[in-house]
């Protein structure tokens, strides 16, 4: 895999890959390891690349979906979004900033940034609240998936 990368496109590959909903920091952190970047690096590209599109998720997730609820079609998949994501946030309702921490914190499917994002948005966490929230439970996240990660490479090698 390392023929088809150079170095500086293996970083911003990784970032890349943080920055996707989805895949966030969990994935992009083996996907470095696997290119042959240090674990340490590889955990500090992901965390910068994953916290890239917290600020515009948070500024424009309330205004997006008003115009896409415009259209039936759009609308119904923005509720269903919505729905789906208050029904996760349980702790972050009760637990505020600590929650939205540990949500965020736990390497779980549906619990990264991008979900994190939406969820202080639609419960009107303030961004000076939110974006530490969610960088420290980023933070964890990481450090999980890294040992992880770096563990399971290790075995394997």
């Amino acid at each position: 895999m390392n023929l088809f990368f150079s170095e500086q496109s293996k970083e911003l590959a990784v970032m890349a890959t943080a920055a996707l909903p989805i895949i966030e920091l969990r994935g992009a952190i083996p996907f470095g390891i696997a290119l042959g970047l240090t674990p340490t690096y590889t955990f500090f590209l992901s965390l910068f690349g994953s916290m890239i599109p917290v600020p515009l998720l948070i500024w424009l997730i309330r205004p997006v979906f008003a115009y896409m609820r415009r259209t039936e079609f759009l609308g119904k998949i923005v509720d269903k979004i919505c729905s789906r994501s208050l029904a996760k946030s349980d702790s972050v309702q009760k637990y505020g900033f600590w929650g939205l921490v540990i949500f965020v914190g736990i390497p779980l499917p549906g619990t990264g940034v991008w979900s994190g994002a939406l969820v202080a948005t639609l419960l009107e966490m303030p961004v000076k609240l939110a974006f530490p929230a969610i960088f420290i439970g980023n933070l964890i996240a990481g450090v999980a998936v890294m040992i992880l990660s770096y563990g399971a490479f290790s075995l394997v090698n």
